[in-house]
Parts: C-alpha cells; structure tokens; sequence
C-alpha cells in the first residue's frame, strides 16, 4: 500500500488511521472526498486571492493522526513574502470561516510554492522557460526517463529542454511523472 501511496505521489500519513491502514475502498471514498474539498476551496478562495494580486498555486487538505492541514500556495510576480503570507492567510480565513466548506477543525497553513516548486501545468511550463528543470518521465524519452536542463519552449501539448548546449529534447506533459524547478546557485 505504501508503495502505492508512494507511487501516487500523496502522503502516506494521509491514510493512517490509529496506526491501521485504511482498506482499499475507504482510501478511494476518502481520495475523492479529499479531491471535492480541495476543488471547492480552490472555488472559494480563488476570487479573494485574485483581488489582491496573488496567484493560486495549490491547494491540498491533509491529515496527520487527529489533526487536519489546509495548505494554500500562493506565488505573485516578484515573489511572496512573509507579510503576502500574512495577509492572504486572515483574508481566507474570514471568507472560509463564512462558507464553512470543511466538516472538520483544521489548521491553515500558507507558503510560497519555494524555489524548487512544482511544475503541474503547460501554463506553468510557459511562465518559466529559461529556467532550469528536473524532469521524471512515466516512459523513456531516448533512453532516459530522469532529466535536468533549461526549459527553452513550452506549447499546449509538450515542452522542449535543453540539456546540453546543443542537445534539445522534446518531452510531452501527458508523459511527465514529476516536474520541478531545479534550484541553481
């Protein structure tokens, strides 16, 4: 099971229950519960972030034992700082106390997506070309499924990456396992 969550890419702490993990069935009815909050907070608080000039990266509801996590992204041009983090954090509070789309206590945390950030999205890929990034391919691409290069072009269906001075791949997003930006120093 854990090499399942693994594989998934979830965390595994989400799916214990008092050191029990929960069956098959339950995990599915639990995923898609998670699934429908999420996209309902996203529906929520999209809105507000968006008035003050914040974009929404993610949003992922977790569980721990007894103690529930709502995690929000948040990103901006020029970057987030603690103060964004501050602000945005009471003004969703109040519009998430208002609609009340969680059944249960959480805690809400929000952070910038980092400096390896993920990479989910064509947008995404386009918003960042000429930075470098760490590509896991579901298939091999030339023999190789593991890839770090500059992201040069980004279209709807694939993105190209230079991995060497002269070596370009082209790589399709519905093949992509993970993607993040690559920090460099």
């Amino acid at each position: 099971m854990e090499k399942l969550l693994k594989r998934v890419g979830l965390p595994t702490l989400l799916f214990y229950n008092r050191n029990k993990i929960i069956k098959n069935k339950g995990l599915k009815r639990l995923l898609m519960e998670q699934k429908e909050l999420e996209k309902r907070v996203t529906e929520i608080i999209g809105p507000v972030l968006k008035s003050m000039g914040m974009n929404l990266e993610g949003v992922a509801l977790l569980k721990a034992g007894r103690k529930a996590f709502l995690r929000i992204y948040i990103d901006k041009d020029g970057g987030v700082t603690l103060d964004d983090c501050v602000q945005v954090s009471r003004e969703v509070e109040a519009q998430l106390d208002v609609e009340d789309p969680i059944p249960t206590s959480y805690t809400l945390e929000v952070s910038s997506p980092g400096l390896d950030r993920p990479l989910r999205s064509p947008e995404e890929f386009k918003r960042f070309c000429g930075k470098k990034a760490r590509i896991v391919t579901l298939r091999p691409v030339e023999n190789q499924t593991f890839f770090i290069g500059d992201i040069i072009e980004a279209g709807d269906n694939e993105f190209v990456l230079l991995l060497s001075r002269d070596k370009k791949i082209v790589i399709l997003y519905e093949n992509i396992s993970r993607a993040r930006l690559e920090v460099t120093f």
